[in-house]
């Protein structure tokens, strides 16, 4: 039967140690990717006095650094051979963690800074975490019981997909749960932000777990050593 044959081969999958912590880590970053994408320009335009032209044009300017990290990372680890793809999918996430936090202190410190500056540079590293996890994916669908390649690439993009309309509703729910509760705009979407670079961090810890074990295999490799098998 065919949906008897289908679970067989996701247990089957499921079963490999690596598979499973890369899915997760691939819901993880994914949620909170997409949860600041409904309500960045909110946030701009409650907290920052930003016109709707305005708010807009930031969603541009990340986009536009998104492009450049995933550039970043194409030139320097495929062209150059610098660094891991687990060591750009740990600094994507870092960086997007820092400049998740940086947006929410601009909300609560007045500061001379331009809000575009770190929404620039959340672009930037949100682009070298999806362009190295990518990487990472191909890699690793070509692990354990062969044959399954498909199967394991059809987990990890269902994963992705159940996140990002996770993660969009996620964000505006948390957003709204935090107003009701009495928490002023700024400390709403902040403590949402804050929430969201944690996601980030967690999963660069569970992406270090799950892609580490890959490379003790053949050799730990620094971020300026070689790049394997990408």
């Amino acid at each position: 039967h065919p949906s008897t044959s289908l679970m067989s081969e996701l247990r089957d999958v499921w079963a490999h140690d690596e598979t499973r912590k890369f899915t997760v880590f691939v819901f993880l970053s994914m949620t909170a990717y997409f949860m600041q994408e409904l309500i960045l320009e909110p946030y701009a335009g409650l907290v920052f006095g930003y016109t709707p032209s305005q708010t807009t044009s930031l969603s541009g300017l990340q986009n536009a650094g998104v492009f450049c990290g995933m550039l970043c990372v194409g030139i320097l680890a495929s062209g150059l051979k610098i660094g891991t793809m687990r060591a750009w999918v740990q600094l994507g996430c870092v960086g997007s963690a820092f400049m998740l936090t940086a947006i929410m202190t601009l909300g609560q410190i007045p500061l001379t800074i331009p809000l575009e500056f770190a929404v620039v540079g959340l672009g930037i590293f949100n682009g070298m975490f999806a362009v190295a996890a990518i990487g990472s994916m191909m890699t690793l669908a070509g692990d354990g019981k062969k044959e399954r390649e498909g199967t394991r690439m059809g987990l990890w993009g269902a994963a992705q997909a159940i996140a990002a309309g996770f993660g969009g509703l996620l964000g505006t729910i948390l957003v709204d749960m935090m107003r009701l509760g009495g928490l002023s705009v700024a400390n709403a979407y902040g403590a949402v932000f804050t929430f969201e670079a944690a996601l980030f961090v967690w999963a660069a810890l569970i992406a270090s777990s799950s892609i580490i074990n890959r490379t003790h295999k053949k050799s730990e490799l620094p971020l300026t050593g070689r790049l394997e098998n990408v």
